[in-house]
């Protein structure tokens, strides 16, 4: 059996890898035909169309020029009439993933011969959330279902309140306010374009939390061990500043300054525990974080991508200082491939790599593989700590069907609520790099694993995944999943 997964593993890789062939774009996400069905491009006189003007509707909060901001053609242009379809699209999806929007459509409308108006509608989502929190402190589902019993002990609750669209200009505004398990109490704010020009932005945000329950180690079977006592053990007081600056609409830039003030339970650095908790023997430190974030996107669907490109690449400074315990300089890249074939059929290709220096790091800085998306499909009881880490994972995907029911009450700006099934088979594979003295299971040898599952996409880009995976070590199981959605 562990023969024909690993066989099973390998084929797939090579599937995947190789079907490379673009040819559509899933029906869910496509843009709407750019030309009426009375006129053709062979129809128009000239290679080029004048933009006499652009029109926005259906906007009640957010203003216009944000959305002429994601548009990649203005008024005054001329483009080649043979290229208005891919214009067209490219134009829709990138007003669609500012995440502002349930629908977008762009019209054409034929002035001349030479001169075309454009029009941009649009259908706002609710951007204001004032909600009661039900939150798990666990890393997943999973975890707290399985391991944890479920134990309602093990959550947070409080008042969550989050507007999307603050001033219209694509600037959220969040404030946490949680009790119960942790403590939270944050608030943020950005504003992408904050200048005339629109290629400047800002960032600022801060908050107090405290844990009764922390991660002092990874033991040797690769499961986070706690530290718990009946009053908090852990506090962090933090607050950062960003810059963002983009001036196309496909890739942007961030710096971001950071600081923290973090104190731990002085148990935890005893020999019973985790001396190497800082590498340092204090229980607080005052931490001084420095980044430069590179971002790439050209995908059709920002929470869900069937067709693109998305890469990211981030260069960290932790500690003002070039030795000492919390000293660190890090580098992450990420690496996204999309690909829609004929018959509702699409592959994608996800690649991660990171590397820490020095390479004696402290264990508040060894966080590798078992976060985030940085997971191996089937290994997600698991966390694999190190120093340098890859990661690739190959996932290929059948539209099965979709269906829309209506929306229970009365809206402007929802009509329906969607739903879409896609069936999946994956496989994953990776690596983490580790020194000696911090050895575990799953360090320093090549992991993998595979599966199959169905994902749900509904409104608001809400996906449900539901995956069972078979790894390496004869595991196998279901796993749910759930991303997306405001």
């Amino acid at each position: 059996m562990r023969l024909v997964r690993q066989i099973y593993t390998a084929w797939l890789f090579i599937i995947i890898c190789s079907n490379t062939g673009a040819q559509t774009v899933d029906t869910l996400f496509q843009v709407p035909a750019p030309l009426p069905a009375n006129i053709s491009v062979d129809s128009i006189s000239g290679n080029k169309l004048f933009i006499r003007n652009i029109t926005i509707k259906g906007n009640r909060k957010t203003k216009d020029y944000m959305i002429l901001r994601e548009i990649q053609f203005k008024a005054g242009d001329s483009i080649a009439a043979a290229s208005v379809g891919e214009a067209f699209q490219l134009a829709r999806q990138q007003v669609y993933n500012t995440t502002l929007f349930n629908e977008v459509k762009l019209e054409l409308t034929m002035l001349s011969a030479v001169e075309i108006e454009v029009t941009v509608n649009v259908k706002e989502r609710w951007y204001l959330y004032p909600a009661p929190q039900f939150q798990l402190v666990d890393r997943n589902l999973n975890e707290w279902w399985v391991k944890y019993k479920r134990d309602l002990s093990r959550v947070n609750y409080g008042v969550k309140f989050v507007h999307y669209n603050f001033s219209g200009r694509r600037d959220p505004l969040r404030i946490y306010l949680i009790n119960g398990y942790t403590r939270n109490i944050s608030f943020s704010y950005s504003q992408p374009y904050s200048n005339r020009t629109l290629t400047q932005g800002f960032g600022i945000g801060g908050g107090l939390a405290q844990n009764r329950e922390m991660p002092y180690k990874t033991g040797y079977n690769n499961q986070i061990l706690f530290f718990k006592k009946e009053d908090f053990v852990k506090k962090n007081l933090y607050g950062n500043i960003s810059l963002r600056l983009q001036k196309g609409i496909l890739s942007r830039q961030t710096i971001n300054v950071g600081f923290s003030y973090l104190k731990i339970n002085d148990s935890i650095l005893s020999p019973k525990y985790n001396p190497a908790y800082f590498n340092d023997n204090v229980s607080s430190k005052n931490i001084v974080d420095l980044s430069y974030t590179w971002q790439y996107a050209n995908i059709d669907n920002i929470a869900y991508p069937l067709k693109g490109v998305k890469a990211s690449a981030v260069l960290l400074k932790r500690g003002l200082g070039l030795t000492g315990g919390i000293n660190l300089l890090s580098t992450e890249v990420n690496y996204n491939r999309y690909w829609a074939h004929t018959h509702n059929w699409y592959t994608s290709i996800q690649l991660f790599g990171n590397i820490k220096l020095p390479f004696n790091q402290p264990y508040i800085n060894q966080r590798a593989l078992g976060y985030g998306e940085t997971n191996l499909r089937g290994l997600e009881y698991y966390v694999v700590d190190g120093v340098a880490f890859g990661l690739a994972k190959a996932t290929l995907r059948k539209k099965v069907f979709s269906f829309s029911i209506p929306f229970p009450i009365k809206s402007s700006s929802h009509t329906s609520i969607p739903f879409t099934f896609y069936a999946k088979t994956f496989a994953d594979a990776g690596f983490t790099y580790n020194k000696r003295e911090y050895l575990t299971r799953l360090n320093n040898r090549l992991l993998y694993s595979g599966g199959f599952g169905i994902d749900v996409l509904t409104l608001y880009d809400v996906h449900v995944r539901f995956e069972y995976s078979f790894n390496q070590l004869g595991e196998h199981g279901l796993f749910l999943r759930s991303q997306g959605g405001l």
